[in-house]
């Protein structure tokens, strides 16, 4: 597999174009920091790890309303291995006006685009979700 990350989005994707409540991912150091950024931010519920050892599994648990519409309406990756995006500090975009975010691989690990904006970072934008 040449680009995890985005075999972890389009599980998500397919995930909630299924109605699933939790998504099953191949565990990783960089999916469990994507998990993070969107238990924080609010995208999802919670996530967990099953497994021990180099073969585990993040389960990631899909957050809905009570009208069953999911809280992600857009996931999409932006830099990938095809065509890297690498951005300063300051240009870092906004997602939505500030509605959405923007996850940033800088050189003090993952974190959201306003994190890295108020910490004054730039680095890979990874993916964008709204």
């Amino acid at each position: 597999m040449t680009d995890p990350i985005a075999d972890m989005l389009t599980r998500i994707r397919n995930a909630i174009a299924a109605n699933h409540t939790r998504v099953d991912i191949p565990g990783s150091k960089l999916k469990m920091e994507v998990a993070r950024i969107l238990k924080e931010e609010g995208y999802i519920n919670n996530y967990t790890t099953k497994g021990e050892g180099i073969k585990y599994v993040i389960r990631i648990f899909l957050r809905y309303d009570t009208k069953g519409t999911s809280s992600i309406t857009h996931l999409s990756r932006v830099s990938r291995p095809g065509r890297r995006v690498y951005v300063g500090a300051t240009d870092i975009p906004k997602v939505l006006g500030g509605y959405g975010v923007n996850i940033v691989s800088t050189s003090r690990g993952l974190m959201s685009g306003k994190n890295a904006r108020k910490e004054n970072i730039g680095g890979e934008i990874l993916a964008v979700v709204y």
